[in-house]
């Protein structure tokens, strides 16, 4: 009999672990699924990237980690120049953020919101290799004609105003 009590209790104790791990893989199977995780797939896709009309990079834009991250693989055309973002939204903190590093060196860090047809991303204030103080903001439209600009502008006087460095426009790769 309580060989028969402690067989029945292990068999129990198996479904109970079964049916908990079950439900946690559930729980988790959609943790970015939030409407917010989507707001930056607009960017999602291969693109060809132009500046004032030049190609000027291919890169490559993808979700990882279960949809909670966008990965950037920028690959620079006529220079041996690549680098990398991760982009992710906070939930606690309610902002996107994103981690650039590229094979120069170089890391930039970025938050802000999605706000209409726009993410716009902005650093706090960095020291650059020059020496000099800047803000650098990225904004990202979801053009209607399925296309994606992207504009990068930096400040030297705290974000009170700021100069365009890149202004490209994302066109969707055609591969064969």
């Amino acid at each position: 009999m309580y060989r028969s009590k402690r067989l029945t209790f292990l068999v129990i104790a198996q479904l109970f672990l079964v049916l908990n791990v079950s439900a946690q893989d559930n729980a988790s199977a959609c943790a970015c699924c939030d409407e917010e995780y989507q707001e930056f797939n607009f960017w999602l896709g291969d693109w060809v990237v132009y500046s004032k009309g030049k190609m000027v990079a291919f890169n490559k834009i993808t979700k990882i980690e279960d949809g909670c991250v966008v990965r950037e693989n920028w690959k620079s055309v006529g220079s041996n120049y690549s680098g990398t973002s991760y982009n992710f939204y906070d939930k606690v903190a309610k902002k996107w953020n994103q981690t650039w590093v590229d094979n120069q060196g170089s890391v930039l860090q970025l938050s802000g919101t999605f706000e209409g047809d726009k993410m716009i991303l902005q650093s706090k204030v960095t020291i650059d290799d020059t020496g000099k103080r800047v803000v650098n903001r990225l904004t990202w439209t979801n053009n209607k004609n399925d296309t994606v600009s992207q504009m990068l502008e930096a400040s030297e006087d705290g974000g009170v105003t700021f100069v365009v460095v890149f202004d490209g426009l994302y066109r969707k790769r055609k591969l064969p």
